[in-house]
C-alpha cells in the first residue's frame, strides 16, 4: 500500500514536470552547390588579397510531425577592387525532429539552434572546396545566429511600421 502511494506521488511529480526538449537530427546533406573561379575563367591569378563577403540566410519548413528541414544558404565573394575572383553559393539542410518546445519558442529554435548544428559542416565545406578551387582553404568565421536572428526581427518590424 505504501507503494502505491509513492508510485502515485512520482507519477505526479512527472507529469508536472515539463517534458525535457529534444531534438535530433536524422540527416544532413547539400541540397545546392556552387562555385565560380572567375579568376581562373579570365586567366588571371590571384595577385592581391581579395575582400571577402559572406550572405547567410536561413529557411525553415515543416515536413511530417515534429519533423523539420532546416536550410542555412551561405552566399561567398571574393573580390579585388576591379573585379570578383570567385563566388560559393551553398545550401546545406538538415532534417530534425524537434520535440517539447512550445510554439513561441520553436521557431527562434528553428532559426538559432538548428543552424548552429550544421554550421561547422557547411564551415569544412566551405574550406574544401575554396581549397579545391585553387585558393587558399577559407575558414568561415563564426556566425553568431543569436544576433542574425534579432536583426532578421528588427528587419521585419521596421517593415510593419513602413508598411501601416
Amino acid at each position: 500500500m505504501a507503494d502505491d502511494k509513492k508510485e502515485g506521488a512520482q507519477e505526479q511529480a512527472e507529469a508536472a514536470q515539463p517534458a525535457t526538449p529534444r531534438m535530433q537530427i536524422l540527416n544532413q546533406y547539400i541540397r545546392d552547390l556552387s562555385f565560380e573561379n572567375v579568376a581562373a575563367q579570365n586567366n588571371k591569378g590571384n595577385q592581391s588579397q581579395p575582400d571577402i563577403s559572406v550572405q547567410v540566410n536561413l529557411d525553415a519548413r515543416k515536413g511530417q510531425e515534429n519533423q523539420y528541414e532546416v536550410i542555412q544558404k551561405l552566399t561567398i565573394t571574393a573580390k579585388t577592387e576591379e573585379e570578383t575572383i570567385f563566388l560559393l553559393e551553398i545550401d546545406y539542410a538538415g532534417i530534425f525532429i524537434i520535440e517539447n518546445i512550445s510554439d513561441e519558442q520553436l521557431h527562434p529554435f528553428l532559426m538559432i539552434e538548428c543552424p548552429r548544428m550544421l554550421f561547422p559542416f557547411v564551415r569544412r565545406i566551405v574550406r574544401d572546396v575554396t581549397a579545391d578551387g585553387g585558393f587558399p582553404p577559407l575558414n568561415v568565421d563564426n556566425i553568431d545566429f543569436v544576433q542574425l536572428y534579432r536583426q532578421e526581427l528588427a528587419r521585419l518590424n521596421e517593415e510593419k511600421k513602413k508598411a501601416n
